[in-house]
Parts: C-alpha cells; sequence; structure tokens
C-alpha cells in the first residue's frame, strides 16, 4: 500500500475542486459533496496552509453532518500526520476503529502514523544530542583559549 501520508493531490485537481467549492460558496449553498472533495483535496496538498484549511472544512463536515463521517476521520487523521499533529491524527485513527475495528488501511494508517513518531522523536533526540555536542565542544574550546592566554601573560 503507497504511503498515503506523502501522497499530493496535483495541482488540476486541487484547482478543480476549490473552483467548485467557492462557485458554490458564492451562490450561499455548498454541498457536502463540494466541501469535502475540496477538503479532500486540501489535506493531499504540499502546503501546511492547505492542510489546515481542510482540517478545518472536514471538522465542520464531522461535526455538522452525519454523512461522509467515517471519510471525515479518515483525512482528519491523515492531515493531521502531515502537519506533524500526531497524537490527533491517532485519536481520529482510534475513532475510526471504534466503529470499523478490523478496517486494515486504518490499521495500516495507524502504523504509519506510529513509525513518524519514532522517526521525528528520534531524529529530535538526535538533533538535542547534537547540539550539547556543539555547545560543549565551544565551551572546551573557550576554556581552552583562555588557559592559553592566561599562561602566556605571567
Amino acid at each position: 500500500m503507497e504511503d498515503v501520508l506523502n501522497e499530493v493531490v496535483s495541482s488540476e485537481d486541487l484547482k478543480k475542486f476549490e473552483t467548485v467549492y467557492h462557485e458554490q460558496l458564492h451562490s450561499s449553498y455548498v454541498t457536502q459533496k463540494a466541501q469535502f472533495e475540496y477538503a479532500w483535496c486540501l489535506v493531499r496538498s504540499k502546503y501546511s496552509a492547505d492542510i489546515r484549511k481542510g482540517i478545518l472544512l472536514l471538522e465542520d463536515l464531522y461535526n455538522n453532518h452525519d454523512t461522509e463521517r467515517r471519510d471525515c476521520l479518515y483525512y482528519l487523521a491523515i492531515g493531521n500526520a502531515r502537519i506533524k499533529e500526531y497524537s490527533k491524527a491517532l485519536s481520529y485513527v482510534r475513532a475510526f476503529l471504534q466503529i470499523e475495528p478490523a478496517n486494515l488501511q486504518v490499521q495500516h494508517l495507524e502504523s504509519l502514523i506510529r513509525k513518524k513518531m519514532e522517526k521525528e522523536g528520534l531524529m529530535g533526540m538526535a538533533v538535542a544530542g547534537g547540539v550539547i555536542i556543539g555547545v560543549a565542544g565551544i565551551l572546551g574550546l573557550g576554556i581552552a583559549m583562555a588557559k592559553k592566554i592566561r599562561e602566556s601573560y605571567p
């Protein structure tokens, strides 16, 4: 199965669904289908601002309409994972699995999110470790230079 967290929507699809959504918004009535399709594109965008906008549209659908709730949960999980809101993403996955515990697609999504969390946690520790080593090296160099300067002035 393809890594759904790295899937990016084509600019043509995004433009097409954005146009439909905005035309309906302009006419004061947006169908759930148009809102969902636009949000579905936005959460698969390469831009975090688009992803956040898609999440807001999906949350609105989820909270205010009874249809598409299952799909909203799935794409809310994807959107939140793509902006590194992993705990939120996992909460949507758990909500989905409460409804359909045997759904393999969502189980796979959960494992992808957990792997991302682990990878980024390890990377965060490596970066922090690198910063500590760098600071210690600079301090050591400073102490050595100060000692050398003191030795040259008796």
